[in-house]
């Protein structure tokens, strides 16, 4: 089971005074079970985002801690900047990374809550999937009217908090707690020093989308002549120039024309549907789970398109700079770059990489860190900013730094040559199969997306990206045959005095065998694939490489012989019978199967040979 971790992004409305914001990230740092990841303060926002993870308790305690420590050194009633804030802990999201589900996480964000609440008497709202009434999940509609407004909301009986006092806390203002999906904030640079240059963009782009206008909106709509508002038996569509007898007509029409639900979007403007009369026309933006606005920021000395992608699955980062690029153009303004705040998970960034390969005509069937490399180039996170992937990247895959696979190549065969019994055959097969499989990726790449290869580009594209795959496990394989038998190692040091215990340490055991037994399996089997992969690669990829194929090919055979041979030895110890007839018939089978393929490879590779 994995460990269980989560992170924790709470913003803090200063950025100016260094040693407030140090005086808070300490006290996360003092927290047992914690990291801090990242310190992301923005001077003219005079907002500091901060970034830490770690186990459920460590979490729970580090965010209370330095939601305490900003009312004790923030006062709000002097507090100013350009992002919209409600309180010296502005919003406080916790988010699940592994081994923890929502629902816990819902809970420890009702604990702490309660907690701020109660011990420092701050008013809390829960949102996003905290929220106690659907009113209540988006952050903007809670935060409207910022802490200027927040006396009197608060004197409102629907803007009662759901913790703490029913009333006004000038110095800590109020706080948002709750349980989201993973946020990633991210900014778009332009070049201009004109605000509403970049707001314009940011309407146009944010789901909850703007007021609309109608005559000269183009190229900047904010300069459209006539405002559009709804009124008595005329209620226009912000989309096009049809204008309905009732609002009713205008939703239906909207829904037909356009696909948007018109009431909806209302309902995130904060307008009743059922009598919007007297209110602004909307006009939905270009993408959901997307909030935007615009500002200028000085130490940059340029505008930017500060947005919050709430869900990259959906709209991802490359999906908003696209867009951005192409209505930038149009108002004669060019995009120079884009920025993330804090960090930003693994397959949004790698996804974002292979999304430019494939733009560009080239193969996604590389080694991971080019294809972030590529993601990094191409949205430009290095204009404003420094971006260290290693640092900035959460969950990016990394291996231990007394893994085998992080050794230089002298020293891995020093320690195979050493009187250790590991790393043994268990983990060269590993080796051999990613290296076969490397090959066959190498070659592919080699030949693909050249002119006149279109023909074959498809197959050696998905034989790239399926090498590079098998790769990438079978080198975390070097390292997890040597520790296959750590579950049987630690069984056997289980008590074994009484007749239960006897049981108990026989069974885990024997469990702790059989799993030793299924690392050099999968070995075997991924390299039977990569092995199938070469003759793709043979017949499509380029002669003069041909050989690179059929060393390949022996290399991921050794693979699949190797687990094999690891399987075989480790099965006479397990008691199981039926385990070890379906393990013999499945090895005999694989080699069986392997061999014949590995044949086809070298036959057709020695015919071009000769």
């Amino acid at each position: 089971m994995s460990e269980k971790l989560i992170e924790c992004v709470p913003n803090f409305s200063e950025a100016r005074n260094e040693d407030v914001i140090n005086q808070i990230t300490n006290v996360i740092k003092s927290t047992e079970g914690v990291k801090l990841l990242d310190v992301d303060p923005g001077y003219d926002m005079n907002r500091t985002v901060v970034t830490f993870i770690g186990t459920p308790k460590g979490v729970k305690e580090a965010a209370f801690k330095a939601i305490a420590k900003a009312y004790e050194l923030i006062d709000m009633t002097k507090h100013t900047g350009s992002h919209p804030r409600m309180g010296a802990t502005d919003v406080c999201p916790f988010v699940p990374v592994s081994g923890v589900t929502i629902e816990e996480c819902i809970e420890l964000s009702k604990e702490v809550a309660k907690r701020v609440g109660d011990e420092l008497g701050i008013p809390v709202y829960l949102y996003e999937k905290s929220a106690q009434t659907p009113q209540r999940q988006n952050l903007a509609v809670i935060r409207q009217g910022e802490y200027e407004a927040l006396e009197e909301k608060m004197k409102k009986p629907e803007w009662k908090p759901d913790f703490g006092p029913a009333k006004f806390n000038a110095k800590a203002g109020a706080t948002v707690i709750g349980v989201r999906e993973f946020l990633i904030a991210y900014n778009i640079n332009l070049n201009t020093r004109e605000e509403l240059h970049a707001t314009d963009i940011a309407f146009e782009l944010r789901e909850k989308g703007r007021s609309a206008r109608r005559g000269n909106t183009e190229p900047f709509y904010f300069k459209g002549t006539k405002i559009l508002k709804y009124k008595e038996g005329n209620y226009p569509c912000g989309s096009c120039d049809f204008d309905g007898n009732s609002i009713a007509e205008t939703i239906k029409h909207c829904k037909k024309e356009h696909n948007y639900d018109l009431a909806d979007l209302l309902k995130v403007n904060a307008i009743n549907p059922e009598k919007p009369e007297g209110e602004s026309v909307k006009k939905p933006g270009r993408f959901q789970n997307c909030k935007a606005i615009g500002w200028m920021v000085k130490n940059y000395d340029r505008a930017q398109i500060s947005i919050n992608l709430t869900d990259y699955k959906v709209t991802s980062m490359h999906d908003v700079l696209e867009e951005t690029r192409k209505l930038a153009a149009q108002r004669g303004l060019i995009v120079t770059g884009s920025e993330i705040v804090g960090m930003v998970p693994y397959p949004a960034l790698l996804e974002t990489g292979k999304f430019y390969l494939r733009k560009q005509g080239r193969s996604t069937g590389i080694p991971v860190i080019d294809i972030l490399n590529t993601a990094l180039q191409s949205l430009g996170l290095t204009d404003v900013a420094g971006f260290n992937i290693e640092e900035r990247v959460l969950g990016l895959p990394q291996n231990f730094d007394n893994a085998l696979v992080e050794m230089n190549l002298t020293d891995f065969v020093d320690e195979v040559s050493r009187e250790s019994p590991a790393p043994g055959g268990g983990s060269i097969a590993a080796l051999a199969g990613a290296l076969g499989a490397s090959l066959s990726s190498m070659v592919s790449n080699l030949t693909a997306n050249r002119r006149g290869t279109e023909k074959v580009d498809a197959f050696l594209n998905e034989a790239a990206d399926k090498c590079q795959e098998i790769k990438q496990i079978l080198v975390k394989a070097i390292d997890e045959d040597t520790n296959a038998f750590n579950d049987y190692m630690e069984a056997r040091r289980l008590p074994n005095k009484t007749d239960e215990e006897k049981i108990i340490r026989e069974n885990a055991m024997q469990q702790g065998l059989k799993q030793a037994v299924l690392v050099p399996l999968n070995t075997a089997q991924l390299s039977f694939e990569a092995v199938k992969i070469a003759m793709i690669v043979a017949q499509y990829g380029n002669p003069n490489s041909i050989t690179d194929v059929g060393v390949g090919a022996q290399c991921a055979y050794t693979g699949v012989l190797g687990g094999i041979y690891n399987v075989l030895i480790n099965l006479k110890d397990i008691k199981d019978e039926k385990f070890v007839a379906e393990m013999r018939n499945t090895c005999a089978g694989l080699k069986t199967d392997a061999l014949n393929e590995l044949n086809k490879v070298l036959e057709f590779v020695e015919t071009k040979l000769n």
